[in-house]
């Protein structure tokens, strides 16, 4: 199948998917967009929102109509690398044998990353870069695709462990989960409120999906295109010197490389599902926000005057 065929094919397949979640999740479309731009670009994506808004339904329904398998680990102060890894045991023949953690699935949802011990969240983030586990000086690969969603709540911040700045740049996008408008929420609560259960389809399969991050890579991009990605999050850095005296003003540090790289991959991603056969800069823009994010270091005065990275990247848009 050429790559053009292969994107007209993608476009209808990922409309069979986003009808096929919205049997059982409502609303949330700029989410689930989001998540899946970043499982067709290959990256992992860091939620952030309040208990109760079904990130662990949401996510179980995407593994589940991309046909992929999913574990969720839920994180806590006393969680070791090695449960979530997994370990060597000894077997009856007093043999060592590996007995795999729960990290060894297509999808992982790590419930809230923020709330376990700077080690374990080191062993998480190793598999996430690497797709492959070490343990006793053996590397054990994960199978493809491999999808990492993190989840963090901003609220109760007692007792956590904050992902530190080159952690939190593994993640391709930080996705906002806001509360669902009072229709939706009437929707949600008639729907869960009865005996009744949706099934929902998969639509896709494991080896589908690694063609699918085979073929964003593939799309060609325009060098413009790339010129504008690169100086859009140039122009987050406050110590350059072509730096905007808006920037110098309320960021103490701009975003790296990899933001570059990740709004590239993207733009691709969402010109294929759109039926575009090549980003332009309107793709780059429509995934800024989410990738620029968690990249942004506001400083003092921002946080003083209440000014939010959204309106940040809004405005160097």
């Amino acid at each position: 199948m050429s790559d053009v065929a292969a994107i007209d094919n993608l476009v209808e397949k990922h409309k069979a998917l986003k009808q096929e979640i919205a049997k059982t999740i409502v609303g949330q479309n700029e989410v689930i967009d989001q998540i899946l731009l970043s499982i067709y670009a290959g990256g992992h994506s860091l939620l952030i929102g309040v208990p109760g808004l079904a990130k662990t339904l949401m996510v179980n329904t995407i593994a589940q109509t991309l046909g992929l398998d999913f574990k969720r680990i839920q994180f806590t102060p006393d969680l070791m690398p090695s449960d979530i890894l997994g370990s060597e045991v000894l077997d009856q023949n007093r043999n060592f044998k590996f007995i795999k953690g729960p990290i060894f699935a297509n999808i992982i949802l790590a419930d809230e990353i923020n709330r376990t011990p700077p080690k374990t969240q080191a062993a998480l983030l190793e598999a996430m870069q690497e797709r492959a586990v070490t343990i006793a000086g053996k590397q054990h690969k994960l199978g493809l695709p491999y999808f990492v969603l993190a989840t963090q709540n901003p609220i109760e911040q007692e007792g956590t462990y904050p992902l530190p700045e080159a952690q939190l740049d593994r993640f391709m996008f930080a996705i906002e989960l806001k509360y669902p408008s009072v229709a939706e929420e009437i929707q949600v609560v008639k729907a869960t409120t009865t005996d009744e259960h949706v099934s929902v389809e998969p639509q896709f399969n494991a080896g589908e999906i690694v063609a699918v991050q085979q073929l964003v890579r593939r799309i060609p991009v325009p060098d413009n295109v790339i010129a504008y990605a690169v100086n859009l999050v140039n122009s987050t850095r406050p110590n350059l010197g072509t730096a905007s005296d808006y920037v110098k003003q309320y960021i103490d540090w701009g975003a790296g490389p990899r933001a570059s790289q990740n709004l590239i991959l993207g733009a691709k991603a969402h010109a294929a599902i759109n039926g575009k056969y090549s980003p332009d800069s309107e793709d780059v823009q429509a995934v800024a926000t989410g990738i620029l994010r968690h990249r942004i270091i506001k400083n003092y005065k921002a946080e003083a005057e209440g000014i939010s990275e959204e309106e940040i990247i809004s405005k160097l848009l």
